[in-house]
């Protein structure tokens, strides 16, 4: 599963975005099929990611997926109960942190996507809905379809925003919410802040 959450993030964030301004111009729906549709354009097109350049890989994913994903939301749902425990520098070192952490994910991840496809499910919401969720499902010949779900937020003016994705109804934030609770317990902040420092630091 640990895998498949790492393609499904890079799926979604790496092509997210062209212009910051279409988060607001598009409904999470159609913002959601929009860049996932260019990004398996991108994948498949581009030969160099495919081949798992370094440098091009990174550059897709830090210039795609900052406009679109809510680090510091998903950071606190992370974190959890100890998030008002944390300092104003601390809660922003672990946004930090937590960032790099996913970011690395995804570009290690880029080029499995070329191989999937994906079906949009009928979204249903209201007009004055602030929190929606965008359905999907994921297959890959040969393997058994999974059900993706991408949690969406309105944030003010800025669009809509990803805060958490549900894989077969398993959060990623909950996912990191246990591994974080253990670090918390045995260190403290500190010692999750060092953790997370620690293995985004691995080559």
């Amino acid at each position: 599963m640990h895998s498949l959450l790492k393609y499904l993030l890079s799926l979604l964030a790496a092509g997210c975005l062209a212009l910051p301004a279409m988060a607001a111009e598009l409904g999470p729906d159609a913002l959601a099929r929009n860049v996932t549709n260019d990004v398996l354009q991108i994948v498949r097109q581009d030969k160099d990611i495919a081949n798992g350049n370094t440098a091009k890989v990174n550059a897709l994913v830090e210039q795609k997926i900052l406009p679109l994903f809510d680090f510091k939301h998903m950071t606190q749902l992370a974190v959890g109960k100890h998030w008002p425990r944390a300092t104003p520098a601390q809660q922003e070192n672990l946004t930090e942190q937590f960032r790099v952490m996913l970011v690395r994910t995804y570009a290690s991840s880029l080029t499995s996507v070329a191989d999937y496809k994906i079906e949009f499910k009928p979204f249903r919401a209201s007009p004055a809905d602030s929190d929606v969720t965008v359905s999907t499902e994921v297959s890959k010949p040969g393997a058994p379809p999974i059900l993706i779900d991408y949690r969406l937020e309105k944030n003010g003016g800025n669009g809509w925003k990803v805060f958490d994705v549900v894989v077969d109804n398993v959060s990623l934030v909950t996912v990191y919410r246990n591994s974080f609770n253990s670090e918390v317990r045995k260190g403290g902040i500190d010692g999750l802040i060092a953790a997370l420092s620690r293995r985004n630091n691995r080559p």
